[in-house]
């Protein structure tokens, strides 16, 4: 697993709400390093490398969204990660948090981080939303941040989405405006889950305003079987 004395990182804390995460992170978006072509292997180029290791404004909306949100007695997945902020907070709110991400790098920083809040080790498994074979299970709420880049991973994603969510399940995607919001809500609509586009009320944390959405799509197992019993 990559070494941090192979990158520049910085050290920051991030306020989310009266809650300090503490992080390390890369320093930048250039930073690079893949000695035994771990990532180059699983398609991961030099250029896209970086970009899991840096807080990203989708990151701080969904965070910010999960400080106050109904986690009692829920089982979470957060998915394509990153630097897991969400994931963190959650573990800082004791919550039962999964986290996974198709990086290699990511879970040295993740346990990492883990450490510095001095909170207990987040499960994670690194895998691939296509050939997920994974033993994950599934979960009450599934949550994620700036994860549509391509056409080709909206069905991909939603198809993961579905093989992990209860028939029960609040699953929370903060968008930042790639245009591919209402195609991912159509195949979520196809598993049964109702949809809400929302903008986030308050972005003050944030240095630029954000022209994205908070993504809730809803499913409640019970309802559909009562429906189909009345049908």
């Amino acid at each position: 697993m990559t070494s941090l004395t192979a990158v520049r990182v910085r050290y920051q804390t991030i306020e989310i709400g009266n809650t300090d995460i503490h992080i390390c992170t890369l320093r930048d978006n250039q930073q690079f390093s893949d000695p035994d072509d771990e990532a180059l292997n699983l398609g991961i180029c030099s250029a896209s490398w970086p970009l899991f290791g840096v807080i990203w404004p989708s990151s701080l909306v969904l965070a910010n969204h999960m400080l106050d949100y109904d986690i009692a007695g829920k089982r979470i997945l957060e998915v394509g990660c990153g630097m897991a902020l969400s994931s963190l907070l959650l573990n800082h709110r004791h919550a039962d948090i999964t986290a996974t991400d198709y990086h290699p790098t990511v879970e040295y920083f993740l346990d990492k981080n883990t450490l510095l809040n001095n909170d207990k080790e987040i499960v994670f498994e690194r895998l691939d939303w296509a050939e997920d074979n994974s033993s994950l299970g599934k979960f009450d709420i599934i949550i994620g941040s700036d994860l549509l880049y391509e056409d080709q991973h909206i069905a991909i994603l939603a198809d993961f989405i579905e093989r992990h969510a209860k028939p029960t399940c609040e699953v929370i995607i903060v968008d930042p405006g790639r245009g591919r919001k209402n195609k991912l809500t159509n195949k979520m609509i196809e598993f049964g889950f109702s949809s809400d586009h929302a903008k986030p009320e308050d972005t003050a944390y944030l240095e630029q305003p954000f022209k994205g959405y908070i993504l809730t799509f809803s499913r409640d197992g019970q309802l559909s079987i009562a429906s189909r019993h009345c049908s």
